[in-house]
């Protein structure tokens, strides 16, 4: 598919689902049993990322999943340009250190230049594994942002990370995690070009008052669809874990996020979306209520125009 926008900011989603896809590869949930049975009322997803550009030509990743390779081969805007070898990606931004936000990373290995922002503690679990010397350093430039300060990514675009309520990656949470911990190793970031923002959230423990003062001001939210309810995975058998357990706060209840961002003037998109979360089927009671509160559900694919 050919996205060329001119003069405005555009994003593409390139993938929606939560980490494992949808379906997942070993799962057989009752959602993810419709995906293996072609069922149209599901659609397939892969692991959530958005491509963000304001001249169409120079395009921004905010994350790298493990699905990167056939995002970028289903997505013609960031297919490879120049004689030989090009691409027009330009940078990524990492909103941690997650194996679904960076494995993608190394499909990026092949020499071809870009930039790499990210909190200081995220590029930290990157320099430990020594696997991410693939990206050579004079080929691949990473840059340590600090959240709340706003930094340039360049071809009109600018953009600020934020400190969302969450929990360090689950190769490192040890024991006894801090699940709802505010620190850099789970960020949000904000994209702007002239006046338009975006607000990219794919994982959130809980909203706190400067994270709503920061999806207030946006004109459109990709905010962590991941679960409907907070015990979903131990009612699907698929898990032991609530979803907050897991840093990431449930779509449904009086806490959830439904209710903690309903009024926001924003265009509002649920990306991160869990391989068990029944609003992944059309006509589902849950879909209905998501759609009702004046969200919408993201498809790979889903083209936003600012």
């Amino acid at each position: 598919m050919d996205r060329k926008v001119v003069g405005q900011l555009a994003a593409i989603v390139l993938g929606a689902a939560a980490g494992g896809g949808f379906p997942q590869w070993n799962c057989r949930c009752e959602v993810c049993r419709l995906a293996w049975a072609g069922d149209k009322r599901v659609k397939p997803r892969s692991q959530a990322s958005v491509a963000v550009s304001a001249d169409s030509e120079h395009w921004i990743l905010l994350n790298a999943s493990p699905d990167l390779r056939a995002q970028i081969q289903a997505n013609e805007s960031l297919h490879p340009r120049g004689e030989a070898r090009g691409s027009p990606i330009a940078a990524v931004v990492l909103t941690g250190a997650e194996i679904d936000q960076t494995a993608g990373l190394l499909s990026l290995r092949e020499r071809s230049p870009f930039t790499l922002y990210a909190t200081a503690a995220t590029l930290a679990v990157i320099a430990d594994n020594p696997m991410f010397a693939a990206l050579a350093s004079d080929a691949v430039a990473r840059h340590a942002v600090v959240p709340g300060e706003r930094f340039a990514l360049g071809h009109g675009i600018e953009a600020e990370l934020f400190i969302v309520p969450g929990k360090v990656p689950l190769y490192l949470e040890g024991d006894d995690p801090d699940t709802s911990s505010e620190s850099a190793a789970n960020v949000g970031v904000e994209i702007s070009s002239g006046t338009a923002r975006l607000a990219y959230v794919p994982g959130a423990a809980a909203i706190t008052p400067a994270v709503m003062q920061r999806l207030a001001r946006a004109d459109v939210i990709f905010f962590d669809g991941t679960l409907f309810t907070d015990v979903e995975m131990i009612a699907s058998g698929t898990g032991t874990k609530t979803g907050r357990r897991m840093g990431h706060m449930p779509l449904d209840g009086p806490d959830g996020s439904l209710a903690a961002l309903n009024g926001l003037r924003a265009r509002r998109i649920l990306v991160h979306i869990n391989n068990t979360n029944p609003i992944l089927i059309e006509g589902s009671p849950e879909r209905g209520r998501v759609v009702a509160a004046g969200w919408e559900i993201a498809e790979d694919g889903l083209e936003v125009k600012l």
